[in-house]
């Protein structure tokens, strides 16, 4: 299924017709910038270890790569000559060493930038939500990040045409944030079908730490199946506040933290999605003066900062106005932008 969503110009049974029809395989070919893990068995790899892989989340080419041999060997029924062979057959099905700085600027043509709904919030990004890539998004409660989070679960449906990813979208809930009446509104102020809309969203209420990292299993699976643009993981880090407490238990909070972010680069990477995470603050008063005058900091230390391409802080401005600012990235300048919360979702403030 096609998953650009027609503007409303069109009726509801107009827009159906418009999605079954589209070409399937147009979409695959468009899209699919990995290898089936299902590959090996031209190479003489058993069905039955192909599936063990599968149960741990690999699903590609790539994924096996970007697994270390020690946890490869961790899976059951997979011994040390079976891991060896399956990295000597990934190898050469795929090239995983070198490339030349041109062979990957044009990789990077593939990109996706998706809206945030704010034109001045866009231009901030240069385009948008970047694929490939995780952006952080972290402030205090009602500085808009639950409300940036649904505003793109509709516009990374949007067809590209109309600055969309064009695909489905992932949106784990550790907090209970999400609700289908605002995805609704914002649907319906970009002016596409609600119902179409939230059918593409994949949605999974996480309540434990150890379920919000076994819930990326199922999203590999479900991005062989089909075409998805986003996935939202909304808070990344309160359950794992609250299932390590105490400094007895930083250390095994922040490695099993590290673990999630980095399996959620691995699928942006493997499946050329935009990963953004939201992200909570802690008062640090002794910081005030080298965190932007301001006494909050993110949480997730180091590991955080590391993990995360892109890291934006959202804070208050008068009203219904929030500022973004870029604080981290490797390719924008820290610089900021106003935009709205409005019952349409992220918007430019109103003059």
């Amino acid at each position: 299924m096609s998953m650009e969503v027609q503007v409303q110009e069109a009726s509801i049974e107009q827009q159906d017709e418009t999605i079954n029809d589209n070409d399937e395989e147009e979409l695959e070919d468009e899209y699919e910038v990995y290898e089936d893990i299902d590959r090996l068995q031209e190479f003489g790899i058993n069905v039955s270890d192909i599936k063990k892989l599968k149960g741990n989340g690999m699903y590609t080419i790539a994924s096996v790569m970007m697994t270390s041999r020690r946890d490869l060997t961790s899976i059951k029924g997979l011994s040390e000559a079976k891991i060896i062979k399956i990295i000597e057959v990934v190898n050469k099905i795929q090239n995983f060493g070198f490339k030349s700085g041109s062979e990957v600027m044009e990789k990077r043509k593939s990109l996706l930038k998706i809206s945030t709904g704010s034109t001045a919030f866009d231009q901030l990004l240069q385009g948008g939500i970047e694929s490939q890539s995780i952006t952080e998004v972290f402030g205090e409660f009602r500085t808009g990040k639950t409300q940036l989070a649904h505003t793109l679960c509709v516009t990374a449906q949007l067809p590209k045409d109309m600055n969309g990813g064009n695909g489905k979208v992932v949106f784990i809930d550790t907090e209970g944030t999400f609700r289908p009446q605002r995805i609704i509104a914002i649907a319906e102020r970009f002016g596409v079908d609600p119902n179409a809309v939230l059918d593409n969203i994949t949605y999974a209420r996480a309540h434990t730490h150890e379920h919000q990292m076994t819930l990326l299993v199922g999203v590999a699976a479900r991005m062989i199946e089909d075409h998805y643009a986003l996935v939202i993981v909304d808070s990344s880090t309160a359950l794992f506040r609250v299932d390590f407490m105490g400094r007895g238990q930083l250390a095994e909070r922040q490695q099993t933290l590290g673990k999630f972010l980095s399996s959620l680069r691995k699928l942006s990477e493997e499946f050329n999605v935009a990963v953004v995470i939201t992200n909570q603050v802690v008062a640090d008063p002794g910081a005030g003066s080298m965190f932007m005058g301001d006494s909050k900091k993110p949480i997730g230390g180091h590991i955080m900062a590391h993990s995360s391409t892109t890291r934006l802080y959202l804070r208050k401005g008068r009203g219904e106005q929030r500022i973004a600012k870029v604080y981290d990235s490797p390719s924008l300048p820290e610089a900021d932008a106003l935009f709205q919360l409005t019952d349409g979702g992220i918007a430019d403030p109103e003059t």
